[in-house]
């Protein structure tokens, strides 16, 4: 099924799948292409009203009669970390985060192996070969930077963590992030925000897009952690995240 909208974008409906945040519930995604000189523009619209970026794909969630996905970013501004996020910072003051062109190495894809079989293992991104991986980072028809995080320790500088992330005008979106499961106490996917969160501070941006939250997915729990959030209510644009009323 497609629609079409008044600047000509076309978008096209999947078919049912198992929802993989809530038990027993059906997800479907409304999604357009990316492509040309407007994938700039386009992105930055699309994102602003809930979307997000997979290569070249912008998707958003439309689940029938289910709308508990909900897009949300960080307040950039207005954001204090609590005391935990505190000693996860701290934890990782030995960590370097170098940020570069979306470039795809074996060292990388040895990393993105490990995490898959740690965290989600029987998933289904467990098969990806490294052709797979380096389309997921490399095909990106948009301003798209690879964030690699190292640990110094003064010999090998092993590599803890990587972040995918696209540069928005008022933003920064992480697209996608996997860390070593072997360095689980230091917290690093909470670490790779807190960095992005200073990141965009730099940078004078306002936010930091998180992708979905769920209220009642574990999976999607942490990022209450970061707030203020704001999550995208359709025609009502962003408005303050009550992670409690959802």
């Amino acid at each position: 099924m497609t629609r079409q909208t008044p600047d000509s974008a076309q978008f096209f409906l999947t078919t049912e799948s198992e929802c993989p945040y809530l038990d027993g519930h059906r997800e479907r995604k409304l999604f357009t292409h990316l492509s040309g000189r407007r994938a700039h523009m386009m992105h930055a619209l699309l994102s602003d009203h809930g979307f997000r970026r997979s290569q070249n794909l912008v998707y958003r969630p439309a689940c029938d009669g289910c709308e508990a996905c909900r897009s949300v970013r960080i307040v950039v501004g207005k954001f204090s970390p609590g005391k935990s996020l505190r000693r996860i910072g701290a934890a990782n003051r030995d960590i370097t985060a170098i940020a570069g062109p979306p470039q795809v190495t074996a060292e990388q894809y040895d990393l993105f192996q490990r995490y898959l079989r740690a965290r989600h293992a029987g998933g289904g991104m467990t098969q990806m070969s490294f052709v797979d991986y380096e389309f997921m980072v490399e095909d990106t028809p948009v301003d798209t930077m690879i964030v690699e995080y190292r640990i110094e320790d003064g010999v090998d500088r092993p590599l803890a963590g990587v972040a995918l992330t696209d540069r928005l005008p008022n933003g920064l979106s992480m697209v996608y992030s996997f860390f070593d499961p072997r360095h689980a106490e230091r917290g690093l996917g909470n670490y790779m925000i807190l960095e992005h969160i200073a990141r965009a501070a730099a940078a004078e941006l306002g936010y930091v897009y998180l992708g979905y939250w769920v209220k009642n997915s574990p999976k999607m729990a942490y990022k209450a952690r970061f707030g203020p959030l704001e999550v995208q209510s359709g025609p009502s644009g962003w408005r303050p995240l009550d992670p409690e009323a959802g």
